[in-house]
């Protein structure tokens, strides 16, 4: 299925599921707006107790690059949404 094609897909979500539960859908829906975006988990941070959650994003609207860095997927993601917003991109999540 290609992107043009799969608009609309967005699911009903359940409010009380956190934002770790969008993270794929909200990686698509930047890469939809010309953003490059990941998120990765180093675990050498994480063995050594530093937070080992990082999304990195560029390109599209965005001026200058961002990432955010988390102990938590839902950590990371949060400040990464904050960030995203602050830049003036309104993520639908």
């Amino acid at each position: 299925m290609t992107m043009a094609r799969a608009k609309g897909r967005w699911p009903k979500l359940d409010p009380h599921d956190g934002v770790e539960d969008v993270t794929l859908l909200i990686l698509e829906w930047l890469g939809e707006q010309g953003v490059g975006a990941m998120i990765r988990v180093d675990a050498e941070r994480l063995q050594e107790g530093r937070p080992a959650w990082t999304f990195a994003a560029s390109g599209g609207p965005l001026l200058e690059g961002m990432r955010a860095d988390g102990a938590s997927v839902a950590e990371c993601m949060g400040r990464a949404l904050l960030r995203l917003r602050e830049a003036g991109l309104s993520v639908p999540f």
